[in-house]
């Protein structure tokens, strides 16, 4: 018998537990694929034509619909991850039954599909920005990405303690769902900070995920800064909700799996 090592179990788990995913979200009949894809489009059609409506067409110091895409792609990528990681304990409970498998191991598979995923939304509206003359002149690559990558770990350990939490509340995934449409509308998704009276971006700027977005957006574009964000308070509430969530887990992995 070979005895393999735990990173190399965690590797294997993730592997399969990943390509079990990505077949779900990609499956026939359920048009999956196409959703997945479509929904980002449309809520930027959508946004867009609403700010034509209202405000018309004139010019701005940014390309609104380059704004638009940034930030509902990086806040998609959020709600995903969170809301698949509360449903993940019980779409895999059948799993737990191999001891290789922990009911963790399922939210970090599907955090990683997401991730996956945007990824790839990504490369569509770079190609799609650079073949339609979009603005995709970037301010600072390497802070943006950063941006994103705090964004996957507050993800994560955000839909991971509410994940712990389903165990008590059975009914927290949809109390979740109406919570983040409320964030999306409070969150910076499709405005920027700087535009808002100053009552308004001190109440706001209670929201962790203003602050993410703000960096996001505030190193892409030229006209924009990160004068708002407040990185002591992204790394408070990551740090907090990670330690929270996996002290909860290792406390609770038991019920979680005899649940």
């Amino acid at each position: 018998m070979i005895n393999r090592s735990s990173l190399k179990i965690f590797f294997a788990v993730q592997n399969a537990l990943f390509l079990r995913e990505l077949s779900m979200r990609f499956s026939s009949g359920r048009m999956g694929m196409f959703w997945t894809f479509f929904e980002p489009f449309f809520q930027i059609f959508i946004f867009v034509l609403i700010k034509m409506v209202l405000f018309g067409s004139g010019e701005s110091s940014f390309d609104f619909a380059v704004f638009l895409a940034l930030n509902f792609t990086a806040f998609n990528m959020f709600k995903n991850i969170v809301l698949k990681s509360i449903a993940s304990f019980n779409a895999n409970k059948a799993l737990f039954l191999y001891k290789q498998v922990k009911p963790i191991d399922t939210i970090v598979a599907r955090s990683m599909v997401e991730v996956f995923i945007t990824a790839i939304i990504i490369l569509i509206f770079v190609f799609l920005g650079f073949y339609f003359n979009f603005d995709m002149n970037i301010k600072d690559l390497t802070m943006v990405a950063i941006g994103f990558i705090f964004l996957i770990i507050f993800s994560f350990s955000f839909g991971l303690f509410m994940a712990v939490f389903t165990i008590f509340i059975e009914s927290i995934p949809k109390l979740i769902g109406f919570f983040i449409t409320a964030l999306m509308f409070s969150s910076a998704v499709f405005y920027s900070l700087d535009i808002l009276p100053m009552d308004l971006q001190s109440l706001l700027l209670y929201n962790p995920l203003t602050h993410f977005m703000e960096m996001i957006h505030g190193f892409y574009f030229h006209a924009l800064n990160d004068s708002l964000v407040s990185y002591n308070y992204i790394l408070i509430w990551t740090l907090s909700l990670l330690y929270s969530g996996l002290w909860l887990y290792v406390k609770l992995e038991k019920r979680i799996i005899s649940s």
